[in-house]
């Protein structure tokens, strides 16, 4: 059976550092800072005292009062999202098949302000269950794709795929076997994160996972640096709209890039730790090239995890050079996390879509925050440390890994 090719034929965003995509990209550009005090609750007597906030979100702007109540931030900020892309893809006015386009989502936790803010309530209660109606509805991971079907009326595959942080590259790879296998014509596919809750900081923050430079939060997110402490936390969502090849000639859409690969593996060693010689970034990797029948040297471009964390950043770094030898080093990398900080399960959608920007514009984001080399990472290794770099990109790499050891990688050509 001949497989199926997948195009992009659109895209958007709402993040810490732009409300759509263009946004999105122009701050990439410019090596913006979405970091900033948190205003979302008082952080007074947390370690960290600083996130990657959307900036100045209201929902009304987006819902009517009514909508908006019976939705969780998480599933706003993926609405909003896919409304952009769908708009931006056409699918709409196109009048597409809606038996034939399906929603697969990714987010890691799902709605943790709704179940922080019951839980609260109801532990404020004296045991009195006065529960929401929609606390179940708003909390729930998968309700994403579910409200996107809705609105719109996709009766294809609709589902939620959960892997920690590498959750919304997993719901690519998957809309793309789907596609590859003719499932589906299309797939609104993305991720989306609210998790800048108290219970999200004070968790993180138990685990030692967070940057703690409450000084100066601008430069908390600093890739490969190091004195890099820890990740900073994001919010925001991601989507674009996968289509089978065929179908976005036939219908006269604008096609982007072909998702030509998808890799998953697993670091099999720890719940939070990497594999320390990045034997599972390695095998993702790898197991990308061979999905794309595309060789190492033949890549231009990898948008890193990269999350400013001590350990990991190291693994990813020793992995890209073990795999791809001496062509790593002719290889432009970089770490989109110093600007808008870990979005968890919507990370790998919006870096995709940063990796797409560099193949439609030739412009290879920074690696913000950088100040000092660190011994144990490979100076060779082209980060993008601080400018954007011209380049021209036919193929782009984004990796994406999460706890639990799971690895996810996606590689995007130019067609």
């Amino acid at each position: 059976m001949e497989l199926k090719r997948v195009v992009v034929t659109g895209f958007g965003a709402i993040t810490p550092i732009g409300d759509n995509a263009k946004e999105y990209w122009e701050s990439l550009k410019k090596g913006a800072s979405g970091a900033a005090p948190i205003t979302l609750f008082d952080s007074t007597n947390f370690k960290t005292k600083f996130a990657c906030e959307v900036k100045h979100f209201d929902a009304l702007n987006y819902f009517d009062k009514k909508e908006a109540k019976k939705m969780d931030r998480n599933s706003q900020f993926g609405q909003i999202a896919a409304r952009e892309a769908i708009a931006h893809g056409r699918l709409i006015e196109d009048q597409v098949d809606k038996n034939r386009v399906g929603v697969i989502w990714g987010s890691g936790i799902g709605g943790l302000e709704t179940f922080e803010s019951e839980v609260l309530g109801w532990a404020a209660s004296n045991n009195i269950p006065r529960f929401n109606p929609f606390f179940i509805p708003k909390m729930i991971a998968d309700i994403t794709p579910g409200n996107i079907s809705i609105e719109y009326g996709f009766h294809g595959p609709n589902y939620t795929t959960v892997s920690a942080c590498a959750s919304s590259a997993n719901a690519l790879i998957d809309a793309k076997m789907l596609i590859n296998l003719g499932k589906a014509d299309v797939i609104v596919c993305g991720g989306s994160e609210a998790a800048v809750t108290a219970s999200g900081i004070g968790g993180f923050n138990a685990m030692h996972a967070l940057s703690t430079r409450n000084d100066d939060p601008k430069t908390a997110s600093r890739p490969f640096d190091k004195d890099r402490d820890g990740f900073v936390l994001g919010e925001g969502a991601g989507c674009i709209i996968l289509e089978e090849y065929e179908h976005a000639k036939q219908r006269g859409a604008t096609i982007y890039a072909e998702l030509c690969g998808g890799g998953m593996s697993a670091d099999a060693y720890h719940m939070t730790a990497p594999h320390p010689n990045g034997l599972g970034a390695f095998l993702v990797m790898q197991n990308c090239l061979d999905d794309a029948g595309v060789t190492a040297d033949e890549v231009d471009h990898i948008n890193m995890h990269g999350t400013s964390t001590p350990l990991g950043d190291i693994a990813e770094s020793n992995a890209i050079a073990k795999l791809f030898g001496e062509h790593a080093f002719d290889l432009q990398i970089n770490s989109t996390k110093s600007m808008t900080g870990h979005l968890l399960g919507a990370a790998g959608v919006i870096e995709a879509i940063a990796a797409l920007h560099t193949i439609i514009h030739g412009i290879v984001p920074p690696t913000i925050n950088h100040f000092t080399d660190d011994e144990n990472i490979d100076a060779r290794l082209n980060f993008t440390f601080n400018t954007a770099v011209e380049k021209s990109v036919n193929i782009a790499m984004s990796n994406t890994f999460g706890f639990g050891g799971h690895n996810a990688c996606v590689l995007f050509k130019k067609i």
